[in-house]
């Protein structure tokens, strides 16, 4: 695994963040927000990407691609896995919601002001979504299926869920996969303001991301990337590799609702994670720990809630509940990927990440949402879940390798 992350740059720093309830939420000074309604974010500060690509190519790369380019790396030394070996049958499938927005930004302002002759031949390929899977093939040397889900803030876990299916199938014996993403910028800030997604909280941004409170206000935008590399099990043992765990459960749906709102009672996010459960072959009795989407907008939280209520029945109120998206912020398309690591470093380390900023209990949101101190809690089955504007659901299921 790998993670590059508001709360640390590398795994084990992103680990340590969550465990010591880290804030990565600061305002931003990376442009002028003093016009927006919004002037805060959490995002990767004084990350050093010279050891994977040199300056010439990181100046002509859209950031979400280095981020993704820099976990990867990460997740491939971590893994041991020699990809050249077997490069036809190592895919690469990374999500993005939004992709390269800054290069549109910036190639927009050229247009406008200096011509379409002026627009750079850069523009394209840096710019759309699958550019992240395509250039991690690159540079790892990946030869095999090679894909990209974009399905707002469940493109990593899409994109997770399709690595998972497509080893079973026989199509891959690894799968390099996970989520990156980089919209902290005038154009995706300016666009979440206008949409009245975000927190407002400028006065007081270390505690603006509050997922389940009942004060909270909107979500608050976060960046960076999480990457994994799913293995064969018969592959992984034969070349004595270390196992983190086993993904055992994957389940999809839409709503069919609103392109924005979630579906009532959080229809849509019940169906998906049925479809987990039924796939892994086991009752919800058996999740331990839900690193829940958690989004920290009134909607979302509520709906989440009343999901895992429909689901889990009374061990809805057993059930350790977290979201690290209170420290973490939201990572849009890349979410789902840094919560995946964050699932499988909690079942390795029996401990439940917290939920930060957890401080009034809202009337519609009365589960267990782990606030303020990690717990130590033995970990055999835990669920991710992710949900996306357009109605997309995503559910993933972990389970600790005996």
């Amino acid at each position: 695994m790998g993670a590059v992350t508001p709360i640390g740059h590398d795994l084990d720093q992103f680990w340590n963040g969550l465990m010591e309830g880290r804030n990565g939420v600061e305002m931003i000074t990376s442009f002028d927000v003093s016009e927006y309604s919004t002037q805060f974010a959490a995002q990767v500060r004084d990350f050093d990407f010279s050891p994977f690509v040199d300056k010439k190519e990181e100046r002509r790369t859209a950031r979400f691609i280095l981020l993704a380019v820099a976990a990867a790396a990460q997740a491939v030394a971590h893994s041991g896995l020699d990809v050249h070996a077997e490069a036809d049958m190592v895919g690469v499938e990374i999500g993005s919601g939004i992709g390269g927005i800054e290069i549109l930004e910036e190639t927009a302002n050229v247009l406008m002001t200096r011509g379409p002759s002026k627009v750079g031949p850069f523009t394209v390929p840096m710019m759309i979504c699958d550019m992240a899977s395509g250039m991690v093939s690159i540079k790892t040397g990946a030869r095999g299926p090679n894909s990209c889900s974009v399905t707002a803030c469940s493109s990593g876990a899409n994109s997770m869920g399709n690595a998972f299916h497509t080893i079973q199938r026989g199509e891959a014996v690894a799968m390099i996969t996970g989520g990156a993403e980089a919209a902290v910028t005038p154009l995706g800030l300016a666009s979440f303001c206008a949409a009245r997604s975000l927190s407002q909280r400028n006065d007081d941004p270390k505690h603006a991301s509050r997922p389940f409170d009942l004060n909270r206000d909107g979500f608050v935008m976060g960046e960076g990337a999480g990457i994994l590399v799913f293995e064969d099990l018969e592959h992984a043992l034969a070349r004595n590799a270390t196992i983190y765990g086993e993904i055992v459960g994957f389940g999809a749906s839409g709503d069919a609702y609103h392109i924005t709102a979630p579906a009532p009672e959080g229809e849509g996010a019940t169906r998906a994670m049925k479809m987990a459960l039924k796939e892994a072959g086991i009752e919800p009795n058996k999740i331990d720990y839900i690193n829940a989407h958690g989004t920290s907008t009134h909607l979302n939280d509520k709906n989440e809630t009343a999901a895992i209520k429909h689901i889990f029945r009374d061990h809805a109120y057993k059930v350790a509940i977290s979201s690290t998206k209170s420290m973490t912020g939201h990572l849009l398309g890349a979410a789902g990927a840094i919560e995946a690591v964050a699932a499988i470093k909690a079942i390795m380390h029996s401990k439940v990440p917290p939920t930060i900023n957890y401080e009034t209990q809202d009337p519609d949101c009365d589960l267990n949402y782990t606030p303020g101190k990690a717990i130590d809690k033995d970990l055999t089955y835990v669920m991710s879940n992710s949900f996306g504007f357009g109605g997309h659901n995503a559910v993933l299921i972990f389970k600790k390798y005996q």
